[in-house]
């Protein structure tokens, strides 16, 4: 299948890109970054060096991922989505040493124009909205949004939203998959 690179786009020499991946038109892939399989970055991205991105990853355009971000496989980052890495920037201070790291964890979305503020975790499958400001961890299959972002409801892996009975337990909508809410803490239940 190889790898597809616009000839607008840069791949820096030294970047990792898995089979079956897509860099499309003005992107810039820097030499240290390490992407999966089956990935598309859309127009206009820039992948930094200290960069790891899973398989089947999905960035639409205008986002830049910056250096101590990581994304597991099958992550998706809507348009113009914004990553930061240091929490007080100074032009005039170099604070390359004081990066703190980014996970977005499998099967998350960010929603277009939301922005993590660097440190968080996303967590699998959580589901961040378009404009929401992430200034702290989001558990596992949670719905947040605004600003700050806040928890307004849990959602599937499927992406619908999870109606949880006074048992703690919710059944996907589109799939019929179980889900259990026992503390705070959403998991898939065993069949």
């Amino acid at each position: 299948m190889g790898v597809h690179i616009h000839p607008s786009a840069i791949v820096d020499e030294g970047a990792q890109l898995g089979d079956g991946t897509h860099v499309w038109h003005f992107s810039h892939i820097c030499a240290g970054a390490r992407i999966g399989a089956d990935c598309s970055l859309g127009q206009n991205v820039f992948v930094g060096n200290d960069v790891q991105i899973g398989r089947g990853v999905k960035i639409q355009n205008n986002v830049s991922v910056y250096d101590a971000v990581t994304l597991e496989d099958e992550v998706f980052c809507g348009p113009s989505v914004v990553f930061t890495n240091v929490l007080n920037p100074r032009a005039a201070v170099p604070r390359k040493s004081e990066y703190r790291r980014t996970l977005v964890k499998r099967g998350a979305s960010l929603g277009a124009n939301s922005t993590l503020v660097c440190g968080v975790m996303v967590g699998t499958y959580a589901f961040v909205g378009a404009g929401a400001v992430v200034t702290r961890d989001v558990p596992d299959f949670a719905l947040v949004a605004g600003v700050p972002a806040r928890r307004i409801g849990w959602i599937s892996r499927h992406g619908e939203r999870l109606k949880f009975n006074a048992s703690g337990e919710a059944r996907c909508p589109a799939t019929g998959e179980r889900y259990r809410l026992d503390a705070g803490v959403v998991t898939v239940a065993e069949a």
